[in-house]
């Protein structure tokens, strides 16, 4: 596998993402999320059952098999978490809140963003996780900007039932929010990608003890994203090589 691409180790990062779930619904939003759960549900995970993020419930090959609008989502899964979503996140800090909302001051931004649409809703009541594109200091920030999407300290706080702040996957490696009292960790680096080199692109301190190698995809997998999932190689384009 020496012409393995960056793109696909992050296919296969986000696809361990949905390893254990079972039956349940899950929401992945953006096209190499979108992968990994399609690749998930093709092995390991055949039970789970797919969502655009909106309305409508997919097969493995993104064929639309069901609708379930919102009002039914809104009766039948959020209040009983069972759901895991995939968003992305203009910036995270260090107790896992997001924002996908504004950059800047509320009052006036400098930059504004989509809103904050369902984070608050989706990390209240459903295990969430996180895609990263570019990993780098503009993202991983001391301080959100705008909580959308809610940390463990403020999790903690509302006493929430539900929340779970899974993994962040990124171009660079896989983190989670394992330490004492949910500190943040680095949990591994893609190939190519020394601990060193994500440590210095996020601001807020990382642990980094037993940090390993992101797992590689088996010939069997690495066949089905290249001549099933993604023929086009559309996934380079998001993460380059």
């Amino acid at each position: 596998m020496s012409d393995l691409s960056r793109a696909e180790v992050a296919v296969v990062a986000c696809a361990e993402l949905f390893r254990g779930d079972g039956e349940i619904v899950v929401s992945p939003m953006g096209f190499i999320p979108s992968l990994g759960a399609r690749l998930a549900r093709l092995t390991f995970e055949p039970d789970i059952v797919l969502s655009d993020g909106e309305a409508y419930l997919m097969t493995s090959d993104a064929v639309v098999e069901g609708w379930q609008p919102f009002r039914k989502v809104l009766d039948t899964v959020v209040p009983r978490g069972k759901r895991h979503v995939v968003m992305g996140a203009n910036q995270i800090d260090g107790e896992g809140n997001q924002n996908i909302s504004a950059i800047g001051d509320h009052a006036q931004p400098k930059k504004q963003l989509l809103g904050v649409r369902g984070g608050p809703g989706n990390t209240a009541n459903h295990r969430t996780s996180y895609w990263v594109p570019r990993h780098s200091k503009r993202v991983f920030v001391d301080q959100v900007d705008i909580v959308s999407g809610v940390g463990y300290a403020r999790a903690r706080e509302a006493g929430l039932r539900y929340h779970d702040v899974h993994r962040v996957v990124t171009n660079l490696g896989v983190l989670d929010f394992g330490g004492e009292d949910h500190a943040p960790r680095l949990v591994s680096v893609h190939p190519g990608v020394s601990v060193d080199e994500v440590v210095e692109a996020t601001s807020f301190p990382l642990i980094t003890d037993g940090v390993t190698e992101s797992r590689l995809p088996t010939e069997s997998e690495l066949l089905l994203i290249r001549t099933s999932l993604d023929p086009k190689s559309l996934r380079d384009k998001e993460v380059p090589s």
